[in-house]
């Protein structure tokens, strides 16, 4: 058959190159199918463009809200249209160097572009064509949820796909209101960053608290600064129904306690989390199994229940304790890619898995929550010191947050961190690595850390286990 390949690979975001690009470095041949544009979901409409717009507002807020004393607010000009042009051509440059050139200098890489969906457990039709593999890898990503709500599909409303670029669903106009309904890692990012640039934002959370999931000391600190800031962020809401008033008005309906409440706005974002692209794949006809909420089932070793049929990425979900994130599909892409062509049997790790929100501050995570760790029967000591301790904090008027330790109380071994605070995404990675190596208090402490950092919350966090910090100078320990 002309369209036969070793590895076939149903996607082609992140987790989808990472194994067609290893299955090349092994001398086999890989193709992968694409329905909307090549690179998925990060490089386009996820996590490139948004850290991209981001990063834009920031600069607009901190210059009408700067930190010290002697320095006037100024109102920074800004076109929302070229901010748009200008994140179009960073998402094509990137695409272009990290993904297109590669497939084109890669002669036993394909590409083939349209829906791809199984006929059999080794072919799949693109369009009109039939493409066949050895091995089948499932890397089909997810997207945005939309929920069973009164009056939805009668109404216009956008997805986090605002942020696409060349698509009908991409945003180029800044929205005078918006109402967001969810409260994760997605609404909250977008949420502050419509707000920096001027619009009033309005959030609703079913969940009592944001970041349900999360140690509580992160939902209340981030709560503050976003209501602090002036973003309506309103938890205990039930959304009961939505609907158009006019052209340029959505009104949204939520249920707080015993009461409704009207929330009206000019667009709507629904924040209310991910699928998996599994319902149109032709899976069932290959006979791969899907959990309740319609994620590949994996082993440790990412094959299916079929045995020359692989899943990874975003698409398996929580399986194997994954986590939905760019470098975990990519990662795990590698080990699918060795197994299904080498019989590597190499198995996936999940314990360490580093995570960030790119709200300001920052939140990052590695590791157990307090919660976590008790479930398990682990004799826990958990602390949670002010950002106010961390002289850097201090010294640059940012001291509003938190870090987070979860350790065994009997070996002393870190099992979590939870940071809130500027540039919590960098810090994060030491607290990480030694969870990978297994790090103890005592070699968080014994590390001589620059002074000042915000990484040092690390250090002060664990010296907090054994005295005060706050009656230590400076780099004592």
């Amino acid at each position: 058959m002309e369209n036969h390949f070793d590895l076939l690979i149903l996607g082609s975001g992140s987790t989808a190159f990472a194994a067609a690009l290893r299955a090349a470095e092994l001398g086999k041949t890989a193709a992968m199918t694409e329905m909307r544009t090549l690179g998925g979901t990060c490089v386009n409409r996820g996590c490139l463009p948004s850290k991209n717009l981001i990063e834009a507002a920031r600069m607009v807020w901190e210059s009408a809200h700067p930190r010290y004393k002697g320095l006037k607010p100024a109102k920074m000009e800004f076109d929302f249209g070229e901010l748009i042009s200008q994140k179009q051509d960073v998402v094509h440059a990137y695409r272009d160097k990290k993904y297109q050139s590669i497939v084109s200098d890669e002669d036993k890489v394909k590409v083939f572009m349209g829906q791809a969906r199984l006929i059999d457990g080794h072919t799949a039709l693109v369009g009109d064509q039939k493409v066949s593999g050895d091995q089948i890898l499932i890397a089909t990503g997810t997207r945005p949820i939309v929920p069973q709500m009164s009056g939805l599909d009668k109404i216009s409303y956008l997805t986090s796909d605002l942020l696409t670029s060349d698509e009908s669903q991409e945003l180029k106009e800044l929205p005078e209101s918006l109402i967001i309904i969810g409260g994760g890692y997605i609404a909250l990012e977008l949420g502050q960053m419509f707000h920096r640039f001027g619009t009033q934002v309005t959030i609703l959370e079913q969940s009592r608290r944001i970041l349900s999931a999360y140690e509580p000391e992160v939902s209340r600190v981030l709560t503050k600064t976003l209501r602090e800031e002036g973003v309506n962020l309103v938890t205990g809401a039930k959304v009961e129904r939505v609907s158009q008033k006019s052209a340029q008005e959505i009104e949204v309906t939520a249920r707080l306690g015993d009461k409704e409440q009207s929330f009206k706005a000019q667009k709507l974002l629904i924040a209310t989390g991910r699928q998996p692209n599994t319902d149109n794949a032709g899976l069932e006809t290959a006979g791969v199994q899907l959990d309740e909420h319609g994620f590949v089932k994996v082993t440790d070793e990412l094959q299916t229940n079929i045995s020359n049929i692989w899943a990874a990425g975003d698409v398996i979900g929580r399986q194997t304790d994954s986590q939905p994130a760019t470098p975990v599909g990519a990662h795990d892409g590698v080990i699918a890619s060795l197994n299904a062509l080498t019989a590597a049997h190499r198995k996936v790790d999940h314990r360490v898995i580093p995570r960030t929100i790119f709200t300001d501050p920052q939140v990052a995570v590695v590791g157990m929550t307090d919660k976590e760790a008790v479930a398990t029967g682990i004799s826990c000591w958990c602390n949670t010191i002010p950002l106010e301790l961390v002289p850097r904090a201090g010294a640059t008027h940012q001291s509003n947050g938190i870090a987070k330790m979860v350790i065994n109380n009997d070996t002393h071994e870190v099992l979590g961190v939870s940071l809130v605070m500027p540039n919590a995404g960098e810090v994060i990675h030491e607290a990480a690595m030694a969870l990978r190596f297994r790090a103890k208090l005592e070699d968080y402490i014994d590390m001589i850390h620059v002074y000042p950092t915000m990484a040092e919350a690390l250090k002060i966090a664990a010296i907090s286990y054994f005295k005060d910090p706050a009656k230590l100078s400076c780099c004592a320990e």
